[in-house]
C-alpha cells in the first residue's frame, strides 16, 4: 500500500521508511514560525522549561514575524513587541521580520513562501492556525500551540499524530468568475467545520493543477476552517519555478502514490460550481452568491492572508476599473512586497493601486488590520452592526471586531462587484 504525500512527508521527517495514519511520531521540525500574538507565551514556555539561558535548537530555523496588533499605541501589543526584540537579541535569530523597520514583511502566512521559508517536502510549524497556508508548496505545514512550540523551540521536534488523508478533486476547466475562494467555501459548505478534524486535506485535479500559487495559497489557508491538521496540493512546476526563485537550499518532492489510500474522496466539476459566499457566522454556512443576491451592505474589505495577495487585487481590479464603490471599502495588502506590486503591476494603463483608489477603495498598511480586530485603536474594533463582505477566512461573532457585526466571505471577484453596487451582488455581472 502506498503513502499520501503527508504520510510521506511525515516519514521522512520521523526517520522512518512508512508511517501509518493515527500512528504517534517523533517528527523532526524544518521551520519553526511565530508572531507578535503567541510569540511572547512560547518564549516564556521555553524558558520555563528548558531555564532562563537557554539557547534555541537552530537559530536559522525560527521564523519571527510581527503582523496581528502592530499599528496600535496599545501598551500590552507593544510590550508584546519588546519581548519579541529581547528575544532576538539574546537568540541570534536571524530571520525576525521587525515593525517599524526596513525588514518589516507584514502577514506571516504570505511573508513565509516570499522570503523563501517554504519548501517542498518539509515540516513547517506555526503558533497560528492559518500555517496551513504553506501547503500549498507540497510541505506539511499546520498549526500549534505556544506549549508545543516552545518545546519545539528547545528541541527542534514534536510528537505528532499521522492524520488519514481526505481528498478533493477538482475536475475541469476553472471558468473566469470563480477563484480559489469559491471552491474551498464549497468544500467547507459541503462537509462543515468538523468535517476534516484531525485530516490532511489534499487537493488536485485538472482545475487545482492551472492555478497559480497564491490561488494554491488560499486553498490550503482555509483547510483549517473545516478542521483539517493541513492542507496540501503536490508541488509541480508552478511550485519550483516559484521556491528555486526565492531559495537555494536543497528540498525533496514528494506525491501521493497511486495507491495510496484515502480517508475519504470528494469529486468536484468546476464548470458546475457558482459563485460562492459563506453566510455569518460560520464559514460552512455556504449559499450561491444568487441566493443572497442583494442583500444590503455597509462595508466591504480585500486583504488577509487569504484575499491580500496580488492575485487577488488584480481579480478585484478587473471588476472596480472604471467604476465607483458605493459603500465604504477597504484593500489592505498582505505584505510590503504585495504593497509595492500594488503600484508597479498594472491592468488598463493603469497601476492596480490607481484603479483601486479611482474606485474610492482605501487602501490600508500591510498587516492582518481588521481580519482579526485588533486593540480599540485600529479599525477592526467599529463597536456597529454593519453587514460586511470580506476576502478574509472567518465570520464568527466578533472576528473583525464588532460582536453584533455580519460578515460574508467572498471571493475578491464578488466582494469586489458588491462594493460597486452596494449590496451582495454575483460577479458574473460584470465579468460576462
Amino acid at each position: 500500500m502506498g503513502m499520501t504525500i503527508t504520510e510521506k512527508i511525515l516519514a521522512r521527517a520521523s526517520g522512518r521508511s512508512r508511517v501509518e495514519p493515527g500512528e504517534n511520531v517523533w517528527v523532526n521540525v524544518d521551520v519553526l514560525m511565530t508572531h507578535d500574538v503567541c510569540g511572547p507565551g512560547t518564549i516564556g514556555i521555553f524558558k520555563q522549561h528548558f531555564g532562563p539561558n537557554a539557547r534555541v535548537w537552530n537559530p536559522e530555523k525560527v521564523v519571527i514575524i510581527p503582523d496581528h496588533y502592530i499599528f496600535t499605541a496599545d501598551e500590552h501589543a507593544r510590550r508584546n513587541i519588546e519581548i519579541l526584540r529581547e528575544f532576538v537579541r539574546e537568540q541570534g535569530l536571524k530571520y525576525y521580520y521587525d515593525v517599524g523597520t526596513p525588514a518589516y514583511k507584514g502577514v506571516c502566512h504570505v511573508a513565509l513562501p516570499e522570503e523563501g521559508h517554504t519548501r517542498p517536502g518539509e515540516v513547517l510549524l506555526g503558533t497560528d492556525s492559518h500555517t496551513c497556508t504553506a501547503g500549498a508548496f507540497g510541505e506539511f505545514a499546520t498549526g500549534i500551540g505556544n506549549t508545543e512550540a516552545g518545546f519545539v523551540l528547545g528541541t527542534g521536534k514534536l510528537w505528532l499524530k499521522v492524520p488519514p488523508t481526505m481528498r478533493f478533486v477538482f475536475e475541469g476547466e476553472l471558468p473566469p468568475y470563480l477563484m480559489a475562494k469559491d471552491l474551498i467555501l464549497a468544500v467547507i459548505g459541503d462537509i462543515g467545520v468538523d468535517g476534516a478534524t484531525y485530516r490532511a486535506m489534499e487537493f488536485t485535479g485538472e482545475a487545482v493543477q492551472a492555478l497559480n500559487i497564491e490561488e494554491r495559497m488560499t486553498l490550503c489557508n482555509m483547510a483549517v476552517e473545516a478542521g483539517g491538521k493541513n492542507g496540501v496540493i503536490a508541488a509541480d512546476e508552478t511550485t519550483l519555478e516559484y521556491v528555486r526563485a526565492r531559495t537555494n537550499k536543497p528540498f525533496e518532492v514528494v506525491q501521493s502514490d497511486q495507491d495510496a489510500k484515502w480517508f475519504a474522496e470528494y469529486v468536484y466539476r468546476v464548470s458546475d460550481l457558482p459563485p460562492m459566499v459563506a453566510k455569518p457566522h460560520s464559514p460552512d454556512n455556504k449559499a450561491a452568491v444568487t441566493e443572497v443576491a442583494g442583500t444590503p451592505l455597509d462595508r466591504a474589505y480585500i486583504g488577509s492572508c487569504t484575499g491580500g495577495k496580488i492575485t487577488d487585487f488584480e481579480a478585484a481590479a478587473k471588476i472596480l476599473h472604471g467604476r465607483e464603490v458605493k459603500i465604504d471599502t477597504f484593500a489592505v495588502p498582505a505584505t510590503t512586497q504585495v504593497a509595492r506590486e500594488l503600484q508597479t503591476r498594472h491592468l488598463f494603463g493603469k497601476s492596480i493601486a490607481k484603479i483601486l483608489t479611482d474606485a474610492g477603495v482605501k487602501l490600508g498598511p500591510p498587516s492582518c488590520a481588521a481580519c482579526l480586530g485588533g486593540p480599540i485603536d485600529t479599525f477592526g474594533r467599529l463597536n456597529r452592526s454593519e453587514v460586511c463582505i470580506s476576502t478574509t477566512n472567518r465570520n464568527f461573532p466578533g472576528r473583525m471586531g464588532s460582536k453584533s457585526a455580519q460578515v460574508y466571505l467572498a471571493s475578491p471577484y464578488t466582494v469586489a462587484a458588491s462594493a460597486v453596487k452596494g449590496c451582495i451582488t454575483d460577479p458574473r455581472e460584470f465579468l460576462a
